[in-house]
C-alpha cells in the first residue's frame, strides 16, 4: 500500500495522519465539491481509491467507480469516520494474507 486517492469530504482532518500510520505513503484528496471533478482522472500511480459516501454526490461516485474499474484499481466506499476506514483497511490486510 503506497498511494491512496480519497474522494469526498471537505477536509480529512486527522484521518490523513492515521492513514499514513497505517502504511499509505501518499494520500491524494479530492473534495468532490466542484462540478468539473467528474472530468478528473485517477492518477496512474494510485494503488487504491476510497470514496467517502457521506460527502459525495451520486454522479461523481458513479464516475469514479467506473474510472477505477477501467484502470483495474480497487475502490472502497467508506464513511468519513476512522472506524469505517479502519475496518476496510483490516479487510484489505486479510485479503492479502489469503491471496
Amino acid at each position: 500500500m503506497s498511494s491512496l486517492l480519497v474522494v469526498g469530504a471537505d477536509h480529512l482532518g486527522n484521518i490523513a495522519d492515521k492513514l499514513k500510520n497505517s502504511g499509505f505513503q501518499e494520500i491524494i484528496h479530492l473534495d468532490g465539491r466542484k462540478v468539473n471533478m467528474v472530468r478528473r482522472q485517477i492518477p496512474e500511480h494510485v494503488d487504491i481509491v476510497f470514496v467517502m459516501t457521506d460527502y459525495i454526490n451520486h454522479n461523481l461516485a458513479k464516475v469514479i467507480k467506473q474510472k477505477a474499474k477501467d484502470q483495474h484499481k480497487p475502490i472502497y466506499f467508506v464513511k468519513r469516520s476512522w472506524s469505517s476506514i479502519q475496518s476496510v483497511i483490516e479487510q484489505m490486510g486479510e485479503l492479502k494474507r489469503v491471496n
